[in-house]
């Protein structure tokens, strides 16, 4: 009889445990799933919160099913990288307005570690990660906010396919906006430069994307296009940025692969090269600087000016110079 209990109990025991495991764990995508919404492990350690507000950066689908997106027009800056396939994903920083909702929401990357860096232990808000990199961004000086530890602000949009329809609402891991403070990007902001070359169109390829951004002089802004296609947010405003800046960068191959065996490029935004910053219709060949990670990245022009940036919404695309 009491060997009966006794294995009744241990029972009961290992399944409450694979229950609580199983409740730690989010669908998610890239690195930290199989594609199909089901989580290879998506669940961090959390750091300790931050000491005072620094920025929100989401991490945002850009296949080309998870398009349109919602609240990208509201970040501060827009970050694209390349990602596996040759494919490309967004993050989003948020740092003078909150949006109701940010989505689709999709999973972290080696590079994100590196990239943020420069606040002051920023929010990240993600659906997951594969699991080696898990590690990594336990220790990482910011706050993991996924659906695994913050499950009130996700939720699931019933008119898509998982795994593209995982959604933040900011209010719930954000207790205020931040400020422009919270925004050490490194950036200067003012008057045009002088120079520059009068341009209607820049193209940014990866092997398996494309990003264009085309002069609007009515709007004052670069049309974002993606794939050959305008880009534009779910409800329906076309995407357009102030500032795009092309920073050509090392992209080298990460320790990390996808489910499908794809090595997660790793891009490198520590160190220096060269950059082409378009703002009014015209483009600037630029140096870019960042001398740690710790630090902002300075744009210069020859003799060591800053380049200012025009007042509004900012597009990085990191690029591996041609």
């Amino acid at each position: 009889m009491r060997g009966r209990r006794a294995a009744a109990t241990a029972a009961l025991l290992a399944a409450t445990m694979t229950a609580a495991l199983a409740a730690g764990c989010t669908g998610g995508g890239g690195g930290g799933d199989d594609g199909r919404g089901t989580p290879e492990e998506s669940k961090p350690g959390t750091s300790p919160s931050a000491s005072g507000l620094s920025v929100l950066a989401v991490k945002i689908d850009n296949a080309p099913t998870a398009r349109p997106s919602t609240g990208v027009d509201a970040a501060d800056v827009v970050y694209a990288e390349q990602v596996e396939g040759g494919l490309s994903r967004l993050m989003a920083v948020y740092a003078t307005r909150l949006p109701e909702t940010v989505g689709p929401v999709r999973s972290a990357r080696e590079s994100d570690l590196e990239l943020l860096r420069q606040f002051d232990r920023p929010t990240l808000a993600f659906s997951g990660a594969q699991k080696k990199l898990l590690p990594l961004i336990d220790k990482a000086p910011l706050k993991a906010q996924t659906p695994g530890n913050a499950a009130d602000a996700y939720f699931r949009a019933s008119d898509r396919q998982a795994p593209h329809n995982l959604y933040l609402r900011p209010s719930k891991v954000m207790p205020e906006t931040p400020g422009e403070a919270a925004l050490t990007t490194g950036f200067h902001y003012g008057s045009a430069p002088d120079g520059g070359k009068a341009t209607t169109s820049q193209t940014v390829r990866y092997p398996a994307a494309r990003f264009t951004f085309t002069w609007s002089k009515p709007r004052d802004r670069w049309l974002v296009g993606m794939d050959g296609a305008p880009a534009t947010t779910s409800d329906g405003k076309r995407m357009a940025a102030a500032t795009v800046v092309v920073q050509y960068v090392k992209v080298r191959q990460s320790a990390f692969r996808d489910f499908l065996g794809n090595n997660t490029p790793f891009t490198e935004t520590v160190g220096s090269g060269k950059a082409r910053v378009l703002r009014d219709g015209r483009a600037y060949d630029v140096d870019w600087k960042r001398e740690k990670a710790t630090d902002g990245t300075a744009f210069t022009t020859g003799d060591g000016t800053p380049v200012n940036f025009a007042k509004g919404q900012v597009w990085v695309v990191y690029t591996e110079a041609p």
